[in-house]
């Protein structure tokens, strides 16, 4: 073997780092570091406490005040970050049954626990954008410890503190304390990402243009056209100011279309297939109601879209709903559309469950994985919860519209009842199916900053940022199953993505911990009406400034990119997403760090990518040389040249 390639290892694991300095974040109750990824984030626990798939560090320096306990080990605060209250208080872990004594600090972004003892490495490090409801338990005369304060997280987490019964006790402090900072909008006071201004060399707001990306998809055409016609929100005040239409449509048909479908929700494009140029276009609902209405101007829409794909004379309807619900939605001026008044267009229901269905699905998912799971019963009560049913369900549906799209050529048409959570959910994953783009990291940024937040999920209602009512019927998982649905398609096809779990778990802890501003509000208007851009920093922010954090080592872009996924949407491809759901528990954790892994693979990569470099320096060195000689007699032909081969070789090696 040449000298060239002797000691060619695999990198080796990071060094430990400090124990003495971190930065906080979507936190954990921990002991030794054996997860998946172990990596200190913007609420995480300390290096030496295993942050079990929190989300990221920051990248910038944040403010020099430290304040720990007796040993002088603390935590940093962010930028903006001030200590609100600290109390003496006892921890009761779920998992051993053990009890802490230590220190509380609250503060305006998180809640933080530190034993007093430092022999047990347990921390709690939690964004108080997680905490879903404060409530109290025992009283004053109850027997034993039972005395104290539960806390209830957004990530299936629950929290027990107890306290001494002592004169002055502080418990309606802590309640006070925690509920105030958890809850600022009942509170009348701000998130805290309207406080918290790290810098970033590049903003995440700049990622989705949404001009940029119409372009992308080949707008302006002889059958669509970018559209500005919503710019002050007129015709609609959920969906966003540039939107792709067909150009045969006249801006006055536009609004009558409005008056007819719910919420003013008209068809309107989400992506266009390249070759074929059938698309999927998505709306909300039909305000057909019990007496059979009907608009022309919404008959003729539907036409023209059919019309604007020459491949086909046939457009799909998707209704994202079980058939009874939108014939039950009839009476409430809703509805569906007849075959009868849409000509050559076909009909299917997928049968998704509402947002009602969702949530009470979630709830006994949180309440099989935590604080005690039954080996025994795991399955049977895996069964019981029906999530599988329900993620199976939704990516069944975008199965059949991207298989409608590629292999039948045909336009499609999406919709729910408002067009803004099963819709989201369908039309997005169905694009990541179909475009090899949105797979990508950038691309799955844009994928999300055009389908679920231009286009009007409603994050703060199905979420509630900020808001002390846990029992609103408005929340609901939508989010979260699709990106569920996403991690799912990863792992039927784990090398077709350049984005690895890690970057979806990070998503879903900023989902909630409202250090970001980019899932605030109902619609693309709210934001603006907030001046939500300038006021708060992007989560893509973050993300992109480590973006080796997030990528998959075995992804390459040249044999992924034009590859379409068609998955098995079948409930025994289903796989419960233990390294989300149960990642709190330590007796579910993955012991070998498949984000360790990932990491060394990238240097490996890296490593990989500079010899070939070198390679092709000495090869185009020795070219120009051949070339001199070739000057003063013969040159050598390419095919007795070794160096030739090698050189196209590692070319289409393309491991960048």
């Amino acid at each position: 073997m040449s000298d060239r390639y002797r000691g060619y290892q695999a990198p080796p694991p990071p060094p430990s780092r400090d124990r003495a300095s971190f930065q906080g974040a979507p936190g954990i109750v921990g002991r030794t570091a054996s997860s998946s990824t172990s990596l200190s984030s913007p609420s995480s626990p300390s290096p030496s406490i295993d942050s079990s798939n929190s989300s990221i560090d920051q990248s910038g320096p944040a403010q020099n005040s430290t304040h720990g306990n007796q040993d002088g080990v603390g935590f940093t605060l962010l930028s903006g970050e001030t200590i609100e209250a600290a109390y003496d208080v006892t921890f009761n872990c779920p998992f051993t049954g053990l009890s802490f004594n230590g220190s509380l600090k609250i503060t305006n972004y998180r809640l933080y626990f530190r034993p007093v003892k430092s022999d047990y490495p347990l921390i709690l490090d939690i964004p108080l954008g997680f905490v879903n409801r404060v409530e109290k338990f025992g009283g004053a005369r109850t027997p034993g410890d039972n005395y104290g304060i539960k806390v209830y997280c957004r990530d299936v987490r629950n929290l027990n503190f107890t306290l001494s019964r002592e004169v002055g006790h502080p418990r309606k402090d802590i309640f006070e304390s925690l509920t105030n900072n958890a809850f600022p909008v009942s509170y009348r006071s701000q998130l805290f990402c309207f406080k918290y201004r790290e810098q970033y060399q590049e903003s995440g707001w700049n990622v989705y243009d949404p001009v940029g990306e119409y372009k992308r998809l080949g707008l302006d055409n002889e059958s669509w056209t970018i559209s500005k016609i919503n710019e002050k929100y007129a015709l609609c005040d959920t969906y966003p100011q540039i939107l792709g239409l067909p150009s045969a449509i006249k801006n006055e048909d536009l609004f009558e279309v409005a008056k007819f479908r719910s919420r003013g929700r008209i068809p309107v494009l989400s992506w266009i297939h390249p070759r074929s140029m059938a698309t999927i276009t998505r709306c909300s609902q039909p305000l057909i109601s019990v007496v059979g209405k009907r608009s022309k101007e919404d008959e003729n829409m539907v036409s023209v879209i059919m019309e604007a794909n020459a491949q086909s004379h046939r457009i799909c309807i998707f209704d994202a709903r079980p058939k009874v619900n939108a014939v039950a939605n009839m009476t409430k001026g809703g509805g569906y559309e007849s075959e009868e008044n849409y000509i050559n267009a076909e009909f299917h229901f997928l049968d998704i469950q509402n947002i009602h269905v969702m949530r009470e699905s979630l709830r006994k998912v949180k309440e099989m994985c935590f604080p005690v799971i039954e080996d025994s019963r795991w399955l049977s009560n895996l069964e019981a919860t029906h999530w599988l049913d329900h993620v199976k369900q939704i990516l069944a549906g975008a199965v059949k519209i991207a298989d409608k799209v590629e292999n039948h050529k045909t336009s499609v048409i999406v919709h729910c009842s408002d067009g803004w959570d099963r819709t989201a959910q369908l039309t997005s994953l169905a694009m990541l199916l179909l475009d090899s783009y949105y797979r990508t990291l950038t691309g799955f940024q844009i994928l999300i900053e055009k389908e679920w937040l231009s286009f009007g999920h409603k994050f703060n209602d199905r979420i509630g940022h900020g808001d002390d009512k846990h029992n609103d019927a408005d929340r609901s998982p939508v989010f979260l199953q699709f990106i569920d649905c996403v991690w799912q398609v990863m792992q039927q096809f784990p090398n077709a993505f350049e984005f690895n779990e890690y970057f979806l778990t990070t998503i879903l802890d900023h989902l909630y911990s409202c250090l970001y501003g980019t899932f605030l509000y109902n619609s693309d208007k709210e934001r603006r009406e907030h001046k939500v851009k300038s006021r708060t920093n992007s989560l893509w922010s973050s993300i992109n400034s480590k973006r080796n954090l997030f990528l998959n080592p075995m992804y390459c872009a040249e044999l992924e990119r034009d590859l379409k996924l068609f998955p098995i949407a079948s409930i025994r491809y289903m796989k419960f997403w233990k390294g989300y759901y149960c990642r709190w528990n330590p007796r579910m954790r993955p012991q070998d760090s498949v984000h360790l892994r990932h990491a060394q693979l990238l240097t490996l990569r890296d490593q990989l990518q500079a010899k070939v470099d070198e390679l092709n320096r000495e090869i185009m060195e020795k070219s120009r040389r051949n070339g001199d000689q070739s000057s003063q007699g013969t040159s050598p032909r390419d095919d007795d040249n070794p160096h030739s081969n090698l050189s196209s070789r590692m070319d289409n090696m393309n491991l960048v």
